[in-house]
């Protein structure tokens, strides 16, 4: 019952959060996607299957960074700073990570919550242990343990360890210290950001 209650208020939480986040952001996202269409007349929403809580798949929004069909290009999932890839104004909306805005409908649709381990790739998720598996027990979040801690600048290997730390030791503090270091993790931009860094076995 207890945890139950925990649950039902973390996702009121997480819907509140969302909801909020969007209607501040709505001027910044239509400035964003104004700006990406006029630069090549492409979509604006970037969508990707992703791995979600207990290894079920979802398809995760963004605004869209790259050239159109990115993915079949050059380093394909993995992106670095300097990506010829990535459009002019993408290279801002990544700088200020405002690229990952829409997924705060992720967290409305029940896909996503707002703290939790960065939701990876189905094929990433292939290659996990049994313990590192354990990642996928909580819902991905937008911001998370690992993000406060390096982000992108950690290898995957520590990453998935501060993701597992996460799972094990969540807690309401937990979250509020996520929430408070967020906005400084943040400008730290978001490249490596398709793979986190991931390098295959």
């Amino acid at each position: 019952m207890g945890r139950a209650r925990g649950n039902a208020l973390n996702r009121a939480l997480d819907i509140a959060v969302a909801g909020t986040s969007l209607v501040l952001a709505s001027p910044l996202l239509a400035c964003a996607a104004l700006a990406i269409r006029l630069e090549d007349g492409g979509s604006v929403l970037y969508r990707q299957t992703r791995v979600g809580k207990n290894g079920a798949d979802f398809e995760l929004f963004k605004l869209r960074t790259m050239v159109v069909g990115a993915e079949q290009l050059g380093a394909g999932y993995a992106v670095d700073q300097g990506d010829p890839r990535i459009t002019r104004v993408g290279r801002i909306l990544r700088q200020l990570s405002l690229d990952e805005l829409p997924q705060f409908w992720n967290v409305v649709r029940g896909d996503m919550s707002v703290i939790g381990p960065r939701p990876t790739l189905r094929y990433q998720v292939e290659q996990y242990d049994q313990r590192q598996r354990h990642r996928l027990d909580v819902r991905p979040g937008i911001t998370g343990w690992a993000q406060i801690h390096g982000r992108t600048r950690l290898s995957w290997a520590d990453r998935i360890e501060l993701d597992l730390w996460y799972v094990a030791h969540r807690s309401p503090a937990v979250d509020a210290k996520i929430l408070l270091r967020t906005p400084r993790a943040l400008f730290g931009g978001t490249y490596k950001g398709e793979t986190g860094g991931w390098k295959p076995s």
